[in-house]
Formats: structure tokens, C-alpha cells, sequence
């Protein structure tokens, strides 16, 4: 079984002045005859936009894992394969064959998820075995710069890590474990911050709500109410007003805390409040 790429739009860089149609979405899914391959769909037309075919030089086994991002003309690949093995396919205009920029196998097992930085410039992988890696994620331009080999490899010793997801800033990731477990580890060294126990069961997927700056316009003061005699219609709305001040706090809060989510095997669905 194959996580599919999610869908991502292309950025042409339209302006809502432009009145244009939105750009479209792109999907990559495992190729249905060629196990080792990979087809690339446009929606909402449904048409396969491209296809990557499987590398006949390394046996890699079935694609169980996808990633893709686009920038204007440009479309990233990111496939985890079977065999441990994980490459970075490129296509630099429409139309153009993708071409392998890196390849490597930091995993003895098939390798279960894999996740693309908010900076763009690196991705992480986790496997059936105990492993999470740092990969780069090389530009056209800079391939032979790039050393073809993953920038951190961290033995974890808790095989099966599935479900790696990355926080919009960057500086965490989450994986989801056949243990029960959900770790957290640190986005730049790898190194296992926490580990939240809780379920039951092995847990198959992880998120993160979206980090949200906190803003000056959004800032609340504290509401207090003298103690003077007031008419009867102005006290309801003194009252009303601090009770949509304490509200709009909760909502704040709720917006500003740094969620993690989790689910699991047994049925159920967990939320944490992490740093």
C-alpha cells in the first residue's frame, strides 16, 4: 500500500486582479501496471500530466511513499520505495521527461512515509525499520554540488514510524509508530524530543495544526467592571461584553497553541498540546 502524493497547486504568480481561472492540481500516484513507477494526474481534468517510469539500473521494488511539490513550471518528485531506497525526480518544463537528481538508500526496510520541509530545501523519511533520515533536496542547478548521500541518519531502535508529518515552521516532526507511541523529534538534529503514550493500538498518522504568529490586532486586554451603580440595560451589556472578551481569549488560545494530532488502529483520535 502506496501514500500518495498530495495534491498541490502550481504557482503561475496571478494576482486576484488577473480574473483567471485557478491554477490547476497535480496528483502523483504509483503507476497501476508498473509497480516501480509513478503517474502524475492533473485535476479537476483527470488527465496523467506525466510519468515517471521505474529506474532500470536498482531494483527498488514497489513505490510506497510520495511527495510532490510545484513551483511554477517546475514539478519535485519524492518517491520511497520498497527496498529502502528513496530519489528525487525533477521536471523543469511541461512537456520534458523528469530527470533522477538523487538517490540513496539510508533504510533496510521499505521506507512508510516521507515529508517535505517548509523550506524546500530537505525532506525526511521513516521505514518498517528504525530509522528516520534527513535527505537534501538538490536544485537542477546545484546537483553536482550536492553530495549524494542523506545529511543525518538517526537509529531510532523503534521500527515501524509511519505517518511523518513536518510543522509549518519547521523545527519539529512527528511520526506515528506500531508501538502506540507517537514521537516527536527535532527537525534539525533528528534527536526524539518526546514521546506521547497514550493509545492502545499501533498508530498509523499524525498532523499539525499550522503555526500561527501572534498579532497585535488580535491582542486582548483584560476587561474589568466597576463597582458603581449602573442602570439595568447597561449592566446586560457590560455583561455581554465580557463574556465575548473571555470567548474571543478562548479562541485565541486555541489558535496560537501548537496542536499535534494523532490516530490510531483503535478507533480513536488524540490531540496534544506540545511546544
Amino acid at each position: 500500500m502506496c501514500r500518495d502524493g498530495l495534491p498541490q497547486q502550481m504557482s503561475y504568480g496571478m494576482t486576484i486582479e488577473d480574473q483567471k481561472p485557478e491554477p490547476p492540481i497535480l496528483i502523483a500516484v504509483p503507476n497501476s501496471i508498473d509497480s516501480g513507477g509513478i503517474d502524475i494526474y492533473h485535476l479537476p481534468s483527470e488527465n496523467r500530466a506525466a510519468v515517471i517510469n521505474s529506474d532500470r539500473d536498482i531494483t527498488t521494488g514497489m513505490v510506497m511513499s510520495l511527495s510532490i511539490q510545484a513551483e511554477t513550471t517546475r514539478i519535485q518528485v519524492i518517491a520511497g520505495y520498497e527496498s529502502g531506497h528513496t530519489m528525487v525526480f525533477v521536471q523543469n518544463d511541461p512537456g520534458a521527461e523528469f530527470q533522477k537528481l538523487y538517490s540513496a538508500k539510508p533504510h533496510t526496510q521499505p521506507i512508510l512515509a516521507v515529508a517535505i520541509f517548509p523550506s524546500g530545501d530537505f525532506y525526511a523519511t521513516s521505514a518498517a525499520d528504525a530509522i528516520v533520515a534527513k535527505h537534501p533536496l538538490p536544485a537542477a542547478t546545484s546537483i553536482w554540488k550536492t553530495e549524494l548521500r542523506p545529511i543525518k541518519v538517526n537509529q531510532t531502535k523503534h521500527s515501524g514510524q509511519q505517518g511523518l508529518q513536518i510543522r509549518s515552521d519547521g523545527k519539529l516532526f512527528a511520526t506515528a509508530g506500531w508501538d502506540s507511541r507517537i514521537r516527536v523529534y527535532s527537525g534539525k538534529t533528528l534527536r526524539e524530543l518526546a514521546v506521547l503514550k497514550w493509545h492502545k493500538s499501533g498508530c498509523y498518522a499524525t498532523a499539525f495544526a499550522e503555526i500561527i504568529e501572534p498579532s497585535n490586532n488580535l491582542k486582548l486586554e483584560e476587561v474589568t467592571i466597576k463597582e458603581e451603580p449602573i442602570e439595568e440595560d447597561k449592566s446586560v451589556v457590560r455583561r455581554s461584553s465580557a463574556v465575548t472578551t473571555v470567548q474571543k481569549r478562548r479562541d485565541q488560545k486555541a489558535r496560537s497553541t501548537h496542536w499535534l494530532v494523532a490516530a490510531s488502529k483503535d478507533g480513536k483520535i488524540s490531540l496534544w498540546d506540545i511546544f
